[in-house]
């Protein structure tokens, strides 16, 4: 037998491995949540109608098929709570992923322009967080940023401030939340492209005489911009759904779009709407992921 028809099978195999996963883990979960979305609400066990039940004959699944609608993504559309929780998430993870780029990327560019000996320290810094429990850091931050906490005893310490600053429960709390549990996962796709750059190319248009913001305009962004958009989605994309940091450190004015699907769930049990609601923010992050995706074919034609 030979070689080729030895690795040949399990070649295929790998191949076939992550349909099966993506099947398995996203296709099929997403049909139940789906149905449901299309159900209506009912005080049972499952709270929602109809149930499909494979034996009561094709008659009773035909009917069941037949009593599916389109009513509750009709809801979203008409409430406004809804409509307001997608723009707030929309709102906080564009401020809060801009916020990202702003910190990360000079932190990223630094780590890349570092001795190669000092570039793994750096990067162990910068997971070093990870290594705590994300809930456990979340709760640190509530005793820093409450009344008597850290930061105000530092800010009166050095008579910045004349009185403690109310941060828990505000906007600027649960963005201080969010970067600093996402910045990693900005810096690290920022440091991987800007480590592969050819330190030449830089060198050759500051040799035409351009100067170094020109230098970092025309050559070191442009050549970045791929671990700009990995960054980018790796943050954006898990923030419009984060539940936890919001309803830890914001306050309750107005709620993200997790909150409202936790609500909607364990709270009203109304199953039906909540998997209308993560229907649509599935739909909702979707739509950055293929414009990244023909971005980057557009960028490998163009080579």
């Amino acid at each position: 037998m030979s070689a080729r028809r030895i690795f040949a099978r399990p070649a295929r195999f790998a191949a076939i491995a992550p349909y099966v996963w993506m099947m398995l883990f996203f296709l099929v979960p997403f049909g139940f949540v789906l149905k449901i979305s299309l159900s209506q609400t009912a005080i049972a066990q499952p709270p929602y109608e109809p149930v499909f039940d494979l034996t009561a004959g094709w008659t009773a699944i035909r009917a069941a098929f037949a009593a599916l609608s389109v009513d509750n993504f009709r809801l979203l559309a008409s409430d406004d709570l809804y409509v307001f929780a997608y723009l707030r998430s929309l709102t906080v993870a564009v401020t809060a992923t801009a916020l990202l780029l702003l910190i990360g990327y000079p932190i990223a560019y630094g780590m890349a322009r570092l001795p190669k000996r000092w570039q793994a320290v750096a990067m162990v810094l910068v997971i070093v967080p990870f290594w705590t429990s994300f809930l456990i850091r979340i709760y640190a931050w509530i005793n820093i940023l409450q009344h008597d906490g850290l930061l105000n005893r530092i800010l009166l310490a050095l008579h910045l401030v004349g009185e403690p600053v109310v941060w828990l429960s505000t906007d600027t709390a649960m963005y201080i939340g969010i970067v600093y549990s996402y910045l990693p996962f900005m810096i690290l796709p920022l440091y991987a492209t800007l480590a592969k750059m050819e330190p030449a190319l830089e060198e050759a248009a500051s040799d035409l005489g351009a100067p170094p913001w020109q230098v970092f305009w025309l050559v070191t962004f442009p050549l970045s911009l791929p671990g700009v958009g990995a960054g980018v989605l790796l943050c954006f994309i898990p923030v419009v759904g984060e539940f936890v940091i919001p309803d830890l450190l914001a306050g309750s004015d107005s709620l993200m779009i997790g909150q409202t699907l936790w609500l909607e769930f364990f709270t009203n049990k109304d199953w039906p709407v909540a998997s209308a609601v993560a229907i649509v923010l599935l739909v909702v992050l979707l739509l950055p992921l293929l414009s990244y995706e023909r971005l980057q074919r557009r960028q490998l034609e163009e080579r």
